[in-house]
């Protein structure tokens, strides 16, 4: 049981220590953005988050003429 234990420890510090390579060891190290507003390809194709779409959507222009 505790050496088990000991081995799940272990893997998952290994796990941790792959995912944080890129911010440990390099200068200015940032995760990767994952959302989608952010994505530079996605925007390109005209993608949104639909959270942005949603509040665009709930608050529009007073001003504006309804079709």
């Amino acid at each position: 049981m505790l050496e088990t234990f000991v081995f799940c420890i272990i893997i998952i510090g290994i796990a941790m220590l792959f995912l944080s390579v890129r911010v440990l060891f390099k200068k200015n190290g940032r995760f990767v953005k994952t959302h989608v507003s952010q994505s530079r390809a996605m925007r390109e194709r005209g993608i949104t988050c639909v959270q942005s779409q949603d509040f665009a959507m709930r608050h529009q222009s007073p001003h504006a003429i309804k079709e």
